[in-house]
């Protein structure tokens, strides 16, 4: 299983019922046919879009177990997992050689892990699919080079932009000139501006290429993890200790 799970985080790259019914009496079924029908469904009750930028539902740790909140801090699936990831593609059961297995790897399943065991659960918290390691097939990663580095120079971070940075001593090279005790690129779809998580007088947050601050520098550490590039959120904690998503406005969930 750990096996598994190794997979898992390496590749990673987020019903309607209805019934109709005859009946005999004419104005007990025009009566039905005026009232305003109720089409109320998981998707639309629960899954409401507040901000388009990230996940329907996001994962969200409590008493040590993870769950998942929709946008609106809802819990929609009750903490009972010891991992729980992003709804997102997992290429390996995309590309699996078992064709039974494929449909598991889109981005309507989550991963998640209890007692060791890791499964694929969908919106409404259903296991539909228990990991194999048969089933797992090999991930064709797109490579793309990144546009932007960080660069240490005198003890301090700052960002260059590869193609156009050649000499060190002239200030004009940098995108960011150094000045941060601590800089780190996330992968993200966006090369040409990508999320930095920086640090500095013991604090993190988070700047982009520009030198703008997206996520003021409030935090006791922000994990340099998928959470951007599979949810746009960072994962971040004030006391080292509880970890938690926030979004690009900084908005905890």
């Amino acid at each position: 299983m750990k096996k598994v799970i190794k997979f898992i985080f390496i590749f990673l790259s987020a019903s309607l019922f209805s019934q109709t019914k005859n009946l005999k009496n004419n104005q007990l079924l025009n009566k039905k046919n005026t009232s305003k029908p109720s089409f109320k469904t998981f998707s639309e009750s629960n899954l409401i879009a507040i901000n388009e930028n990230i996940p329907l539902l996001i994962p969200q740790k409590k008493n040590d177990n993870f769950g998942y909140v929709n946008q609106k801090g809802k819990t929609i699936i009750a903490p009972q997992y010891h991992i729980a990831m992003f709804f997102a593609e997992d290429c390996n059961l995309l590309n699996s050689p078992n064709p039974k297995a494929k449909k598991f790897g889109t981005a309507k399943f989550a991963t998640v892990e209890k007692n060791n065991i890791a499964y694929r659960i969908d919106m409404t918290g259903k296991k539909v699919y228990q990991y194999n390691d048969a089933d797992l097939g090999k991930c064709n990663m797109e490579f793309k080079k990144q546009l932007f580095h960080a660069y240490i120079l005198n003890g301090l971070y700052g960002v260059i932009e590869d193609s156009k940075f050649s000499n060190p001593a002239d200030r004009s090279h940098f995108k960011i000139y150094p000045k941060y005790d601590y800089l780190h690129i996330l992968e993200g779809e966006d090369l040409s501006n990508p999320m930095i998580v920086a640090s500095q007088k013991d604090k993190f947050g988070v700047i982009d290429v520009n030198n703008n601050i997206i996520i003021p520098f409030e935090y006791a550490d922000i994990k340099r993890n998928y959470s951007w590039k599979l949810g746009k959120m960072f994962e971040v904690t004030k006391d080292d200790i509880n970890y938690y998503y926030i979004d690009s406005n900084n908005k905890s969930y």
